[in-house]
């Protein structure tokens, strides 16, 4: 509503001329009060209460007007309702902790005018890691400089309050830093159970005040975004434990599915093969049967750790069940394989475990390597070609490996050379 639709005389002139002086209410608010007004009149006139004319109708503006601040207040109340729950819907809608992150980010951009940046950061062990962003521009996720030790995120980790710095430039926790920092700032705490989860960072382009909307809003958010990121966290912590082994701490079958099913679908994306290879402890045997099986666990956990920390980033260790374990690698084909197989096998020489008594186990390693596509066009294929040859492996020349053929017949045994010593 413009003040060129507005008669003279009408209550709504004097409205607009009462309001258009009040330097107390924001430009952007006047027309929405306007309209409140404007609704006011209609509900009395179809209550056919006559509306008195002249002075009286002065004095009945002034006192309509005079409750704006009441009529600002519900309407900021009916869109900080509107905020949350529209916040509360997209939180809590997903369990993948860098979405809710991500979701995060953009509602904080959405509350704050003249909004410049949201960063997260999250509070695990005693140190903050960097989490999600979202800045003015639309770029996400762009790690900025480690929080300080005595800067404003890690202050309101220690205070577990929120704290606001409405001029950077001139603030003591900003004493020493860039002179390009400016305009103001918020570090809220993440806190879930009196637990601190994380911490976000809100700042703004020009220094000065957060309305006290945007503090509402600000802390709902925040609590709601502690408990989605708290779900989040279990439901990963859960996750991670249904696939991997309790005794070895490996990857379990389940992981390894999975995983395989990744590497094929990237293998047929970049046109790279991918290798699995099949391996059995030698002698595990004879170590349950003299030593009984919490010690065969002790030895399974702390060998199959010993050769996980070995092995390359790009690759994946399963267990695959009692003494065996399971070795994929990515974009590596059958003489790559073969290499790092029998990589493999030499560490069993450097691994040493200390037996009850004293006692010696020989212990060793038969594996059997299979290449995808050349010897099987599916995961589970992949694992029984593998494991065939792993079987011939152990049966014809154990401590050594066998790679899988693609076609049926019987596996000829394949002789490493040993390397002079």
């Amino acid at each position: 509503m413009s003040d060129n639709h507005i008669k003279p005389g009408t209550v709504f002139s004097h409205a607009w001329e009462i309001i258009s002086q009040d330097n107390s209410i924001l430009p952007e608010e006047k027309k929405a009060i306007m309209k409140l007004i404007q609704v006011l009149v209609e509900a009395r006139e179809r209550s056919n209460e006559k509306t008195p004319n002249g002075g009286d109708a002065k004095t009945e503006t002034q006192e309509i007007v005079s409750k704006h601040t009441l009529m600002s207040t519900v309407k900021h109340q009916a869109d900080e309702l509107d905020a949350l729950k529209r916040i509360s819907l997209n939180l809590t809608s997903n369990l993948d902790l860098q979405k809710v992150l991500d979701v995060l980010v953009t509602e904080a951009m959405s509350l704050i005018k003249k909004a410049r940046a949201v960063h997260i950061f999250m509070y695990k062990r005693g140190a903050l890691e960097f989490a999600a962003s979202l800045d003015d521009k639309g770029e996400r996720n762009v790690p900025i400089s480690v929080p300080r030790r005595d800067g404003l995120t890690y202050s309101v980790v220690k205070t577990g309050k929120q704290i606001i710095v409405e001029d950077i430039q001139n603030h003591p926790l900003y004493k020493n830093t860039s002179s390009d920092w400016s305009g103001s700032i918020i570090g809220v705490p993440l806190i879930f159970k009196d637990e601190i989860l994380g911490v976000m960072n809100l700042s703004k382009s020009v220094a000065g005040k957060f309305s006290r909307a945007e503090l509402r809003l600000i802390s709902l958010l925040a609590d709601q975004a502690a408990v989605a990121i708290f779900n989040a966290n279990m439901y990963q912590r859960l996750a991670q434990m249904a696939n991997t082994d309790s005794v070895t701490g490996l990857p379990n079958r389940r992981a390894l599915d999975e995983r395989l099913q990744d590497e094929l679908r990237l293998s047929e994306q970049t046109q790279l093969p991918f290798s699995v290879v099949m391996m059995d402890l030698d002698g595990f045997k004879a170590v349950n049967d003299t030593f009984g099986h919490n010690v065969g666990d002790e030895l399974l956990y702390s060998l199959f750790n010993f050769l996980a920390q070995r092995m390359r980033s790009s690759d994946f260790l399963a267990r695959y069940g009692g003494d065996e374990l399971t070795l994929v690698m990515r974009n590596t084909d059958l003489e790559a394989a073969q290499i790092v197989t029998k990589k493999v096998i030499e560490l069993l020489k450097e691994y040493h475990f200390d037996f009850p008594s004293g006692k010696k186990v020989e212990l060793g390693m038969s594996a059997g390597i299979a290449v995808y596509p050349t010897h099987a066009n599916n995961p589970s294929d992949m694992i029984r070609a593998a494991d065939s040859a792993l079987y011939h492996a152990k049966k014809h020349q154990r401590g050594q490996y066998a790679i899988a053929k693609s076609t049926t017949g019987r596996l000829n045994p394949i002789k490493v050379k040993e390397e002079p010593t």
